[in-house]
């Protein structure tokens, strides 16, 4: 409540009526602006989840185009010492041709060079 110039408390109109509209009205205002800030907080949280999503499956992407070219490489090199005897020669040589192959796959998926020229 607030005070009248000669100290003492005001008191309210008969009816109350004039109070609680405002109180009311100032209610209602705060509402919206919670709903707007909670509803524009939602939609932010969303988005983050959505895109972290999308940031996990492009690094498993990257993560498996990776090892793939690894596993590639150390298979073939692994089949070249079983026919043709020279073992370990053929897999060292073909699981670093194997990991070469793996970085540019990453890197070419990863839109940090450009793809394969086709003429």
């Amino acid at each position: 409540m607030t005070q009248s110039s000669d100290g003492k408390p005001d008191q309210p109109d008969p009816a109350g009526e004039g109070d609680l509209a405002g109180r009311l009205d100032r209610l209602d205002r705060q509402l919206k602006q919670r709903s707007e800030t909670d509803t524009k907080a939602e939609a932010e949280a969303k988005g983050r989840s959505a895109s972290m999503g999308a940031g996990v499956a492009n690094a498993l992407r990257l993560s498996s185009e990776f090892v793939a070219g690894v596993v590639a490489g150390g298979l073939i090199g692994w089949g070249f010492d079983q026919f043709l005897g020279i073992s370990p020669w053929g897999l060292i040589v073909f699981l670093l041709l194997g990991f070469v192959a793996g970085v540019l796959n990453v890197m070419r998926a990863a839109g940090m060079t450009p793809g394969p020229r086709v003429d």
